[in-house]
This record gives structure tokens, C-alpha cells and sequence, in this order.
């Protein structure tokens, strides 16, 4: 496979292999891994109640992100058939099979990644350089983070596209003026739909700015097209607030987002070490080998986005997603660099295939070995035993007054694929109250959260920690191993009836 870089009679094998490799990396298992995050329940919950009401807003009092999101999803499953196309039931199979879609169309978008990768590293650089920086993108194992369902990586295509159509405002095919122009426009339009995602991305309108003043010959004028629909197509979320009579709930949502209680952005570092050890010390000197030689292009998109993650302090590993294709980058530059600091040239180019080859070993086995098993299978019986027993009427409560408080994992399958009855509410939710009849799932999550010195973390233990609180299932191999337990809270007023069908 690295044979193939220095042969430039065979680009159709070295644009296939970085995307074959991307395609078994992100479809392989997306059911088992990675394991099933809080906040893609929350933006599949979203995605399914605007399927369900043509509305954006899910809360009408709580804004964190823009709507494109949960748009793009909602649209794919609306051409889809999504969820009726896959004729749900109450059973294991279909739960997987329920939540293993979105996480396909995920793994779709990530080997359209990896393609716009390679396109752009061989428009700025070389071929040499977009198989290297596209394989890397492939199969290094932090890039699995681009399976979850997150904003991230729905805005990631985007963001790419429009860097890819900026760097192509010039190419001789385009000596049309209108061709010029409609190109331009088409990198602004992408761009205002990443940010319209999410908003941190507007720290790349540096560098795709930069893009489209310099391929239009110093053009001011291109530039401020361009920037119209970047502008215009983010305002339509606070438009949005402002027209139904919430912009001061917008400015709260938006005050919250960047005041959050931190996980710092050093320990977000060491958590990105820590998953990809390789590519981040490749990627970090990659980073200060662009600043050596002053390159523009890899700077103005790392610089100003990791300043920004620094300066807000509510940082999380995908927060990473923007970045890993440039580390990837800035990688491959500084690999095929080694060879020119080598006397002899025999020796030079066996050092760059063994180093490169090595490497993408090392990330096709290591990250092959973290998608091969099923890490959530527990969270899959969890969610199975709780839409059984609600579909089945098995929680019976007088007027059917049920909460289910859980992660948003377990809550938006019964509620917008089987629309089962319930209150419906994550543990993060300050409206739980020590009087509502409840269905507790306590998973890891639930427990930290518990566990916090904090308000939430209060009323949680209010709830939990009380005689009136008792299990009636378990799953996971014991109790010092992840494992997810179901409570049934009853308050002490309460006249209630609870049956359990035996067996479940």
C-alpha cells in the first residue's frame, strides 16, 4: 500500500484504499462501539420530535445549539422512511437495529470526510500528502469518535466542503466569472450550514475567508459575497427565538453554553493523548513544523479554534472533531519531510515507507481492536426491559402518572418510535420532584451525576437514596462491573399500584 505513493500512473488506488479503510473503520460495528453517549440520545430525541412536529425547538425555553442538526437528520429519515422503513418491534434486534442506523449514516459522512481530506491535502500540497493525511484520517483511532451521532461530525462534511470549494474559486475551469461567483457563494452557504450546527465553527472563517480573498486575486468584494450567506443563514436561530417571543431564554441558552463548569482544555488534551497518543504527538509537531515554515493554511484553521476552546473552558474530547483532519494533515507534511533531512537517499526513502507504514499499521490494529466488540449490549437490554414492560402496561400507576428519568439513551425510543405513554425526562432535568412516580435507569451516568456537589446532583440523591426507592432489575455481570440498574420510586402518599409481569 505505501509503495503506491510515489506512483502517480495509479491516483485512482491511492484515493480508494484511504477510503475503503474508512468505510470498514466507521460501519463495521456501529451498534458496539463507541460506547453510547448522553448527547446522542439528546440530538436523535430532537431530530425525532421535529420528524414528528415540523419544530426545531424541542424546549421552548432552553437553547444551546442551532437547528441545522437535528434538520439534517430529520431530512434523511423523512427520505428514509425512518423509523417505519425498519418495522420496529419490542424486541433486542430491533432496538440495535433502531439506533445502529443514525450511527450508519454517521460512518457515511466520515468516509465523506476522508474523501474531502485527500481532495483538499492534494489541491494545497500532494498526492503524497492527501494519501498519507487521508489514511491517517481513516484509521487512527480517535477518528472513531466520528460514529456517534454528535454535531460535530454532522457539521464536519460542511465545514470541509466549503474549504474545498474556496480553494477551487481559481482553477482553470472556472474562468467564467459566473462560475467564480457561484462557487464562492456555494463555500459561504456550506460554511453558514456548519455554523448554523454548531456555533464554534465560526473560528474557521479566518481561514476559509483567507481562502477566498487569495483565490479571487485579493477580491474584497468576493469576500463580502461570500460572507453574506455565512452571516445570514446562523441568524435564522436567533431570528427564530426573537419571532416566538424567547430571545432572552436565546440569551441565557447562549450565556450558559460558554460559562459552563469546566473540564479544562489541558485535561480535554491529555484525554485526546491519552485515546491517540500517535496521532496527537504527529499532529502536535506537525503543527509546529507548519509554524516553522510558515504555513498559513494549517495555522489560521488550528490556531483560532484551539484559542477559543481555551478561552470558553467547557471542552470535551469531540470538541476535538474540527481539528483532526488538519492534525492529519500537518502529519503527513512533516512524515514525507523526513526523507529531505536524510543524506542519502536510499536510506531516505526506506525511513519513509517503514515510518508511514508503521504507523497506519499501528492505527488499523489498535483501532480494530476497539470496534470488533460489543460494549453496549447492557445499555441494549436496559432500553429493551424498559420499552417492554411500558409497552406491555406493566408499570401501573393510578392515572398513569409515570416519569422515566434516565439517560436520553433509553427515552427517545418509547417515546417517539413507540410512543408510549410516560413523562419522559433526562437526569439532568431540574423539574424531577420527590412526588412523581418514577422509573429510575441508573447507569454510569446517572450515578456521576449523583454524585455531583450540586443542586441536580441533590435532588437526584433525594430521590434514589430512600426506602421508597427499590430495584426490580439489574443488567451487567455484577455490581463492581458497568452495569445498568431499573428503580421503581413510589412516594410515601402514594395509593399506587405496581405489577411486573414475571420473567422480565
Amino acid at each position: 500500500m505505501i509503495f503506491l505513493i510515489n506512483r502517480p500512473s495509479k491516483p485512482i488506488i491511492l484515493i480508494i484504499t484511504p477510503l475503503v479503510l474508512s468505510a470498514f473503520i466507521h460501519l463495521w460495528n456501529p451498534k458496539g462501539f463507541p460506547l453510547l453517549y448522553f448527547d446522542e440520545g439528546i440530538y436523535m430525541r430532537r431530530a425525532m420530535n421535529m420528524l414528528e412536529t415540523h419544530s426545531p425547538q424541542e424546549d421552548p425555553y432552553f437553547y444551546d445549539h442551532p437547528y441545522f442538526g437535528q434538520t439534517f437528520l430529520s431530512g434523511i429519515f423523512w427520505m428514509t422512511g425512518y423509523p417505519s422503513s425498519l418495522h420496529p418491534s419490542v424486541s433486542i434486534k430491533s432496538i440495535e437495529t433502531l439506533y445502529s442506523f443514525p450511527r450508519i449514516l454517521m460512518g457515511v459522512l466520515a468516509v465523506i470526510d476522508t474523501l474531502l481530506v485527500y481532495k483538499i491535502s492534494e489541491r494545497r500540497y500532494s498526492r503524497n500528502v492527501a494519501f498519507i493525511a487521508s489514511t491517517l484520517f481513516a484509521v487512527m483511532p480517535i477518528t472513531s469518535l466520528l460514529i456517534r451521532v454528535l454535531l460535530d461530525g454532522i457539521q464536519l462534511p460542511f465545514f470541509l466542503s466549503s474549504i474545498f470549494f474556496a480553494d477551487h474559486i481559481n482553477i482553470t475551469d472556472l474562468k467564467n466569472s459566473k462560475r467564480k461567483f457561484v462557487t464562492t457563494l456555494f463555500s459561504g452557504v456550506l460554511l453558514g450550514l456548519a455554523i448554523f450546527t454548531k456555533i464554534p465553527v465560526f473560528t474557521m472563517v479566518p481561514l476559509v475567508g483567507f481562502l477566498v480573498f487569495t483565490n479571487n486575486k485579493n477580491s474584497f468584494k468576493s469576500v463580502g459575497i461570500w460572507l453574506i450567506p455565512v452571516i445570514l443563514i446562523p441568524m435564522i436561530w436567533p431570528v427564530y427565538a426573537i419571532s416566538s417571543g424567547h430571545f432572552n431564554d436565546w440569551l441565557k441558552g447562549v450565556y450558559y453554553q460558554t460559562h459552563r463548569e469546566a473540564q479544562t482544555f489541558f485535561a480535554s488534551l491529555a484525554l485526546f493523548f491519552k485515546a491517540d497518543p500517535v496521532l496527537f504527538v504527529i499532529g502536535t509537531a506537525g503543527m509546529v513544523f507548519a509554524a516553522i515554515r510558515r504555513d498559513y493554511f494549517v495555522l489560521l484553521w488550528a490556531i483560532p479554534f484551539l484559542t477559543a476552546l481555551y478561552f470558553v473552558g467547557w471542552v470535551l474530547i469531540y470538541h476535538f472533531i474540527l481539528i483532526l483532519p488538519v492534525f492529519c494533515i500537518a502529519g503527513a507534511r512533516l512524515l514525507l519531510e523526513i526523507p529531505n533531512r536524510i543524506r542519502f537517499k536510499r536510506i531516505a526513502k526506506i525511513s519513509l515507507y517503514a515510518t508511514v507504514a508503521g504507523i497506519l499499521i499501528f492505527g488499523i490494529i489498535t483501532t480494530f481492536l476497539l470496534i470488533t466488540p460489543n460494549i453496549n449490549s447492557v445499555n441494549f437490554q436496559a432500553a429493551l426491559f424498559l420499552t417492554q414492560n411500558l409497552n406491555d402496561n406493566n408499570f401501573s400507576f393510578k392515572n398513569n402518572n409515570l416519569t422515566i428519568v434516565s439517560d436520553a439513551f433509553y427515552l427517545w425510543i418509547p417515546q417517539h418510535v413507540f410512543h408510549l405513554p410516560a413523562t419522559y425526562k433526562t437526569f439532568f432535568d431540574s423539574t424531577l420532584s420527590r412526588t412523581q412516580h418514577s422509573i429510575l435507569v441508573v447507569d454510569p451516568g446517572f450515578i456521576q451525576v449523583m454524585h455531583e456537589h450540586n443542586k441536580q446532583g441533590n435532588l437526584l440523591r433525594t430521590i434514589y437514596d430512600t426506602n421508597n426507592t427499590k430495584r426490580i432489575a439489574m443488567f451487567g455481570e455484577s455490581q463492581f462491573n458497568r452495569n445498568i440498574s431499573i428503580y421503581l420510586y413510589e412516594p410515601k402518599t402514594s395509593n399506587s399500584h405496581f405489577t411486573l409481569r414475571s420473567g422480565k
